[in-house]
Parts: C-alpha cells; structure tokens; sequence
C-alpha cells in the first residue's frame, strides 16, 4: 500500500509540474501586450515600458516560469494586475463559493443518483427501470445553464421560494448562503446524478451475474437481498472512479454555473480575470483548479486502493 501511494505521488508531482508549464507556455503566448492592453491604446511607449518592468514581462521566459514556480511553492502567487490585491488572497476568498458549491452539488447527485440507479437494477427490464434510464438519458443530454436558467423561472421568478442569483457571505447570514447555492447546486448536480444512476444500475445487474451472487441466492437469499449484501459493495468500485472525476469536474466546471448565477467564485474570478488580461491572476486560479482536480483524483486512486486489495498486491509485486 505504501508504495502504491509514493507511485501516485510522484505522479501527483510531475503532473502539476508539467501543467503547471502548460498553463504559463499557453498564456505566454497568447497575442497583445498586457501592459498595453491595462494602459489603453493611447498610452505613450514609455509608460508601456514601465509598466511591462514593473510586471516583470522584459526578462526571459525562463526567468519569469521559474520566478513563478518558485512564488507559488511559498505560497505567493504574485500580485493582481487589474484588482492590485495578492492573487493568493484573491483565490482564497473565492474559494469559499466554489467549494461549498461543488461539495453540495456532489452531495445532491449521490443522494439521487445512487438511489436510482439501484432501483433500477432491482426493476431490470420493467417499466420503472426504463423509466429511470429515459430520464437519466435526458439529464446527460441537458446542459447544466440551462437547466439553471429553468431552475431560475421556476423557484425563483415563479414561486418565489429562493434567490435568483447572487451570494450572500457566509459570516453575515449562513442561512442566505446556503439558499443563494442550492439552485446552482442542483443545476450542476443533473447530469451528474444522471450519469452516476446509469453507473450504478450497469454495474449491479454485471454484479448480479457474478459466481458469489449465485451462491448467496442458492443459500436462500432473495435476489434483493443478495444483491443489497453483497453485490452493493463490489459494484461501488467503478461508482467510487466515478465519484471521483466527478468531484474534480464540478470545482473546475463551475466557470459557466457562476456566471449564470452571479456567484462571486473562483469560476467568476477566472472569467472576469480572462476579460481583463490579468494574466497573473488566470495562472493562479487555473493552477488552483488543477490542484484542486489532481488532488481528488489521487485521493480516489488510493481509496480504490483501500477498497480493492488486488491493487495494493499488484503494487506490491
């Protein structure tokens, strides 16, 4: 198990080393000088100058990356071009949307999607389980702001029942908080619940095909029971992966659901960053959200690890 564990590390290592250079490469070669894209067109060429020494942009590439890096492994990642604030700061405040919002929309899908998607392997091949895959189907196909949008002009607009949009801080009113993420939660939570129903039902009814569920039904057990004792555990292993690259798709995919909300997250935070050039603070937050996404997916690996012992051996071999 240890040395699963390093292996993932490393790997956990190299890969935001290497997007890290991917991130800073892309940006750095995007057109337009962001210097003169702050000062405006009718800056004069030496107030450019100045401007691009004070942002470091006249030394090397190289330099810049390094210097960059380096900030970052102390926990500076520079200060904001357009806000004049620490990008760190900046991201830490942010966070404090996402990742309430991400962990409740992941919540949401679980507590309706496993559910499902053990009904209908329970009902396979009755009405009831073709209903709940039509329905899975078309939560897949339906695009998370737009499901959003509809959300909005029905609990919002219609009942009246929560906020629109907007975020209320959670030291002034916790309650208000927790209201302005619960639409945004469920818009990002459909698909995935959707997905993760499909998962579950597929990987029961391959369960219940198994030699163990033979044996617990040939010693009296009914096939709900055998597959509710045994068969839940096994068929868990490929929802766990799932569960995983979903987590780490809903805090990087919220750009799009903050945006329709007018949440002030970190999705917010890249975009607003994307408009004005702050190429600083882009780096910062999308290196955050690799982080964030490469950290679920190595936490996954080892709870799999926990869960299946033929990879600890494997490992081990």
């Amino acid at each position: 198990m240890i040395a699963y564990a390093l292996r993932r590390l490393i790997g956990f290592a190299v890969t935001l080393l290497v997007a890290a250079l991917v991130i800073f490469v892309l940006l750095d070669l995007l057109p337009g000088d962001p210097a003169q894209f702050i000062l405006g067109i009718n800056a004069t060429p030496a107030s450019v100058a100045q401007l691009r020494l004070q942002m470091g942009l006249d030394a090397p590439a190289y330099q810049r990356f390094l210097g960059w890096l380096g900030g970052m492994l102390q926990g500076d990642f520079g200060m904001s071009y357009t806000q004049r604030a620490p990008v760190a700061q900046l991201i830490w405040d942010r966070l404090g949307v996402t990742l309430p919002l991400a962990v409740f929309a992941m919540v949401i899908s679980m507590v309706v999607g496993l559910p499902l998607g053990l009904l209908a392997a329970r009902r396979r091949g009755k009405a009831i389980d073709t209903t709940i895959m039509v329905l899975a189907q078309t939560g897949v196909a339906i695009p998370n702001f737009w499901f959003g949008m509809l959300l909005v002009l029905v609990f919002a607009v219609g009942l009246r029942w929560l906020p629109p949009g907007g975020f209320t801080p959670w030291i002034e009113d916790s309650g208000l908080a927790l209201r302005g993420l619960l639409l945004p939660s469920l818009a990002l939570a459909l698909p995935q619940a959707s997905i993760l129903a499909r998962v579950m039902r597929t990987a029961l009814v391959d369960v219940a095909g198994q030699d163990f569920i033979r044996t617990a039904r040939a010693k009296g057990l009914t096939m709900d029971e055998a597959l509710w004792r045994h068969g839940v555990r096994n068929a868990l292993l490929p929802v766990l992966t799932i569960l995983g690259l979903q987590f780490a798709y809903l805090v990087a995919g919220t750009i799009v659901v903050e945006n329709v909300f007018y949440l002030p997250g970190l999705g917010k935070l890249i975009y607003t960053a994307i408009l004005e050039r702050d190429l600083i603070l882009v780096r910062g937050a999308t290196i955050i959200l690799i982080l964030a996404v490469t950290s679920t997916m190595l936490l996954t690996d080892i709870a799999y690890a926990l869960v299946d012992p033929r990879l600890r051996e494997g490992a081990q071999r």
